[in-house]
């Protein structure tokens, strides 16, 4: 799941919401820290409600996240998808096209519920220019493999940068995902692409409910 997917029913819930998004977040600040449910669970009675919320937030993402890549949707999209990708890159027998297989899928699911309720994404947004960052980042450092001072910084610049709107442009969804393998270091995507990017929309359109068919109540 991606951001959107993992927050958007939340909403009334601003640090469960920055909960559902720390691990993904920490991937891109510091790859080496990791916040994990075993580490996140004994927080989630705390009696600081924002740490509180934060560790809840993080254990439902990875609940959420193993029943997720569990559906035979999100398998069988992933494998196509790859495929997709290898005949479209010529000579990468690499990483790359399995990376991406995984990451279209969720992007594209995030699109695709973006469509169904732009003002979901809207709302989605206000709730993280109301965060604290600090009060984010002191809750997450207890939670982590490894401390990191940077979420102060960046949570304010996710929230500006608006990126998940993007998704829902074939060019710019193009342009993020060679973000993205910039910060992995792999090569750049070409142009050329997009060309699949709308058959891949509609993939994940038809089979949305299948992939979603895990959701069910807060896991803490």
């Amino acid at each position: 799941m991606n951001y959107f997917t993992h927050g958007r029913h939340y909403l009334d819930d601003p640090y469960f919401v920055a909960g559902t998004a720390v691990p993904d977040w920490l991937s891109v600040v510091n790859r080496k820290s990791r916040a994990r449910s075993k580490l996140a669970k004994p927080l989630t009675d705390h009696n600081d409600r924002t740490l509180s919320a934060v560790a809840r937030g993080v254990v439902q993402h990875h609940h959420d996240d193993d029943w997720f890549h569990q559906t035979r949707a999100f398998a069988e999209l992933n494998w196509h998808f790859t495929k997709e990708v290898r005949d479209r890159l010529p000579r990468d027998d690499g990483f790359r096209p399995s990376f991406l297989g995984h990451i279209l899928v969720e992007l594209l699911l995030d699109a695709t519920l973006v469509e169904g309720d732009p003002r979901r994404l809207d709302e989605y947004y206000a709730v993280m220019d109301s965060l604290d960052p600090n009060a984010v980042s002191d809750a997450v450092n207890l939670m982590v493999t490894q401390q990191t001072g940077m979420l102060a910084f960046f949570i304010p610049r996710f929230s500006a940068e608006r990126f998940l709107y993007d998704y829902l442009d074939d060019e710019k969804l193009l342009f993020r995902l060679n973000n993205v393998m910039r910060r992995v270091k792999l090569p750049y995507l070409p142009d050329t692409l997009t060309e699949f990017f709308p058959k891949a929309r509609r993939l994940v359109r038809d089979r949305m409910a299948e992939l979603l068919a895990g959701e069910e109540t807060r896991e803490a």
